[in-house]
């Protein structure tokens, strides 16, 4: 049940975006253990005058190839957030072609009263999940 955003740069194709979403949800299914069809994922472009994401003194130059993954997610474990950064950053170069300088990751966590997957219900407070 993450919630996964990308913030990305316009121009990628159509064929180019179903790489970047199939990569990711096969990171979140790996690293936090949700079923195949806990899949929910948006995707904004913007004109690269929009985003400007450096490198917080870490001494890298990003390319117009980045992209901010935010994920929104009741608690993971420090070593499952670690292994999901590191699958996302494999499954990005080895299916998309990515460095992995361009990828950068927020997860923001939250809990089960926070979460309606529809019919006004509160389907983790209700024990339907």
């Amino acid at each position: 049940m993450p919630l996964v955003r990308f913030d990305l740069i316009e121009g990628r194709d159509q064929a180019a975006l179903k790489r970047l979403l199939d990569a990711s949800h096969r990171a979140v299914v790996k690293a936090f253990g949700v079923p195949e069809r806990d899949r929910y994922q948006i995707v904004n472009q913007h004109p690269a005058h929009e985003l400007i994401i450096e490198d917080t003194g870490l001494g890298f130059e990003r390319s117009q190839n980045l992209v901010i993954v935010s994920v929104t997610s009741t608690q993971r474990s420090d070593k499952q957030k670690k292994e999901f950064y590191k699958l996302l950053a494999e499954e990005l170069a080895e299916y998309c072609g990515m460095d992995p300088k361009d990828i950068m990751v927020s997860i923001v966590t939250n809990g089960a009263a926070d979460w309606s997957f529809g019919f006004g219900e509160a389907q983790f407070l209700t024990g339907k999940l």
